[in-house]
């Protein structure tokens, strides 16, 4: 196991009115701090799906666990074989090299904070998909 040593020297501060938001009216995606801006230690977005709406289709971190922390509605997350329905308040830990998709509880829309680590750049990733 290696500590990874961030290589920033002052805080990163994102102001949500200023955070650039990408996606589709079923998915938007809020760009947070990608791992370029907290040299390498974690990279975070903000993901609203409305009400069924598919997140990400299966994929894995070769070297990074992502974590979703639900701040509302409900969230089905395939990790490996196991289907979990997460709700508000709930945090999910996938480990790496485990693969893994989400998608909005059927009927329901969700909101959620997600947090990979350590970081990956993902910004340029979310503006291709719109």
């Amino acid at each position: 196991m290696s500590i990874i040593v961030p290589e920033f020297k002052h805080p990163v501060v994102v102001r949500g009115a200023q955070a650039e938001v990408v996606g589709s009216s079923s998915a938007r995606v809020t760009l947070l701090a990608d791992s370029s801006a907290t040299g390498g230690t974690l990279s975070t977005v903000r993901v609203n799906l409305e009400k069924g709406a598919d997140g990400a289709r299966p994929h894995r971190h070769d070297r990074s666990a992502e974590m979703f922390y639900i701040l509302s509605g409900a969230l089905r997350i395939l990790s490996g074989t196991e289907v979990v329905r997460a709700e508000p308040g709930d945090v999910i830990v996938v480990p790496p090299r485990l693969a893994h998709a989400f998608a909005a509880e059927r009927g329901k829309s969700a909101e959620r904070l997600i947090v990979i680590a350590p970081g990956v750049e993902r910004f340029d990733y979310f503006r291709q998909l719109t």
